[in-house]
């Protein structure tokens, strides 16, 4: 795909998209870390110094995307714990379905779990303070809405509805890196079963912690 100059607003928002659904279908094929922004100009067909135009930084785009994919993973959350979660159930049980619900939807969602992982450590480093707190902002409110989410099933968690969604986030990311072992370390694992323990499904690591971080903050008798 090559372009030609943009000049108007209208222009400017399809190269800005092109750039995000370049960078959307190379996560589709590789991890966060590999990702650079010399392969995702080629592809976009834009110069290096054209992408930086639309976005100041490989980084700037990614925190793009995050946000982009919690919005969708909320929204399809909603759906399956109201389908999942039966509001007459007894606090353990919907907890336990709450941590069910959580842990399979994160799973099926490599990508946003690899991007939760890279968050701290990597995505929020080389963008401007512009930027971050624009992403933060938005941040906030999905973190609003996860909450809210949480608290409809379980309303006795009160103020620890925040934390456990944040935590959820936190955990998706921690947990994800154990699930998904690059090339070197999936052939050690072959070669020394035994090594493979350090190998997480995350669906399954998922739930146990999420089910052990609702057990220790729901309220007792």
């Amino acid at each position: 795909m090559t372009f030609q100059r943009a000049r108007t607003e209208e222009q400017r928002e399809v190269r800005r998209r092109a750039i995000l659904d370049a960078a959307s279908a190379m996560l589709d094929e590789m991890p966060v870390a590999a990702v650079t922004l010399n392969e995702l100009s080629r592809r976009v067909g834009l110069a290096k110094p054209n992408v930086l135009r639309y976005f100041e930084s490989r980084e700037a785009v990614l925190l793009e995307l995050l946000d982009h994919f919690l919005r969708e993973w909320l929204t399809d959350l909603a759906d399956d714990l109201a389908a999942g979660v039966h509001e007459d159930l007894q606090m353990a049980e919907r907890a336990a379905a709450v941590a069910e619900i959580l842990s399979r939807s994160l799973s099926g969602r490599p990508v946003l779990c690899d991007l939760f992982g890279a968050q701290g450590s990597v995505l929020e480093h080389n963008v401007s303070v512009e930027v971050v707190a624009r992403y933060k902002r938005a941040s906030l409110d999905r973190l609003t809405t996860m909450t809210a989410l949480i608290e409809r099933y379980l309303p006795e968690l009160g103020e620890n509805a925040t934390l456990f969604a944040l935590q959820t986030m936190v955990l998706a990311g921690a947990l994800s890196a154990y699930s998904t072992p690059p090339p070197s370390l999936r052939a050690a694992y072959e070669a020394e079963p035994a090594l493979a323990r350090f190998h997480l499904e995350l669906a399954d690591s998922l739930k146990l912690a999420l089910t052990a971080t609702l057990m220790g903050v729901l309220p007792r008798g």
